[in-house]
């Protein structure tokens, strides 16, 4: 899958060459220390390389040029070492189609008390390039990050690698397909959306195959091929059925999805029990299957879900939280906080399980078909985050909630699905009053890995709405902020 493509980010340092050769040359050394350092610090998630200091306008551009046509370039981190007058700048930062970071750091750490002197106030002039620097990018209404602080301070480089990831993000959506089998789930309104300026926007491509086909494609898959794939199962997971032609055909399902996401190029995908037509089962482990290995799913059509997923799987490359395609069921407000359930019919990726997932067979009780082959599972402790993208009518807005995954508080003995049970902040009522109003979808994403400040980030870079929802946010406060949000994006 293209997520796993060679992701580079370019150091580019800026400077002008009224300082002479000397000190040029200090600068350069510098820049190529620094990079280096950074590249091999645990918190740099991808290559990070020095491509030079820039001197004028024309190396300015050309670099922008240069890191365009670059597939492998993510984005671009700026450093202004010495003074680099912006209007050198802006020639090259009109044509920038990549995520833009201004990284205000400077090479020493303290200042020098016994040797500062003038020749090294002409040379550290960092204090003075990054206000210059900065001015130009607001000037510009650039979509950018400014992180702050010294290169080897370690909270900086978390903050550093975290843009990264979400650069990352912007990458997988420049060239995102997602494939629907079979349309929107009927009368559902948040799950549609509009598909071309979507694709303008964020860049992603959906566009829909009929069922037939799938189900032609999984006649074509042979015997060996489906028991290699029942091994990897059972390789992976707790067999806990009799019924093997279940799980084989959960495993034909997957090849034959796989095989048509492949030949697509699509990293993502959608089905509904509505369609099923000339299929036995709904896909049940064969979704979580692949979904573990980083394709993105969404169910009854529900094509921004299944991108989401994807692209925050891409942004958490490397990491061991977990995501997953998720929706909220059923609450329990018998306790002060209260719970939320988080389930699906299916489709709940293993990469959350607490513990090893068990291969069940049960009826479905929906969809008319036979009993489908699923794990079953309960997803680990810890803090999280759910994500819903919705269209607002001309505009995208992504909501972000804080959550505490918890240990469930019963056994639901007679629920044979993957589940999660987690707190909203501040409480149930109040979180659940704030999704509502904000128009969080029932479908979400939910992710251990990926933070809010990477989201936020990400959605500065594709120009969307971002609403976070904290401990801290308060329902009089959101409705103010919505509103406002409603008039000023109205006005762009």
């Amino acid at each position: 899958m293209q997520a796993n493509k060679r992701n580079e980010f370019w150091f580019v340092v800026g400077s002008q060459l009224l300082y002479g050769p000397k000190v040029l040359e200090t600068v350069a050394a510098r820049g190529q220390e620094m990079a280096s350092y950074i590249n091999s610090d645990k918190n740099i998630p991808f290559d990070f390389v020095y491509k030079g200091t820039v001197k004028s306008n024309e190396e300015v551009t050309a670099i922008v040029k240069q890191a365009n046509y670059d597939d492998h370039c993510v984005g671009i981190v700026a450093w202004c070492h010495t003074f680099s007058p912006s209007k050198m700048w802006i020639n090259g930062l009109k044509l920038l189609q990549k995520p833009y970071c201004h990284f205000a750091t400077q090479y020493n750490l303290q200042i020098p008390s016994d040797e500062i002197d003038m020749d090294f106030m002409n040379l550290n002039q960092a204090a003075h390039g990054d206000r210059e620097h900065g001015f130009i990018g607001a000037r510009m209404r650039l979509h950018r990050k400014v992180i702050v602080g010294h290169w080897k301070d370690e909270n900086v480089l978390k903050e550093l690698g975290g843009w990264m990831r979400a650069a990352v993000g912007y990458k997988v959506s420049q060239n995102l397909s997602v494939v629907r089998f079979g349309d929107n789930m009927r009368e559902v309104a948040v799950t549609e959306g509009d598909k071309v300026g979507t694709q303008i926007q964020l860049g992603w491509q959906v566009n829909t195959w009929p069922v037939g086909e799938l189900v032609a494609e999984i006649g074509k898959v042979t015997d060996d091929k489906v028991q290699a794939k029942v091994n990897e199962y059972i390789a992976e997971f707790q067999l806990d059925t009799n019924d093997l032609h279940a799980v084989t055909y959960q495993a034909k399902m997957e090849i034959a999805m796989e095989r048509i996401l492949q030949r697509e190029h699509a990293d993502a995908y959608t089905n509904t029990f509505e369609d099923l037509w000339g299929m036995e089962e709904l896909p049940g482990i064969a979704s979580q299957h692949l979904m573990d290995r980083g394709y993105g799913y969404g169910a009854e059509g529900d094509w921004k879900t299944a991108a989401m997923v994807h692209i925050i799987k891409a942004m958490a490359h490397g990491l061991k939280g977990g995501t997953s395609f998720m929706e909220d069921y059923t609450y329990h407000f018998e306790d002060e906080d209260g719970y939320s359930l988080g389930a699906h019919m299916l489709e709940i990726c293993p990469s959350i399980a607490a513990a090893k997932p068990r291969i069940e067979v049960h009826s479905l009780g929906i969809g008319g078909k036979d009993a489908p082959a699923r794990l079953v599972f309960e997803g680990h402790e810890g803090k999280a985050v759910v994500i819903s993208l919705i269209d607002m009518g001309g505009r995208l807005r992504l909501i972000v909630q804080d959550i505490e995954c918890v240990k469930p508080i019963m056994e639901m003995p007679n629920l044979p699905v993957a589940r999660v049970m987690w707190k909203i902040k501040p409480n149930l009522r109040e979180g659940i009053r704030q999704w509502i109003t904000a128009g969080g979808a029932h479908h979400t994403v939910l992710t251990y890995d990926v933070t809010p400040e990477m989201l936020e980030a990400w959605a500065e870079m594709m120009d969307i709405e971002f609403i976070h929802l904290t401990e801290n946010t308060r329902s009089e406060e959101l409705i103010k902020e919505l509103r406002v949000n409603d008039l000023l994006w109205k006005l762009r």
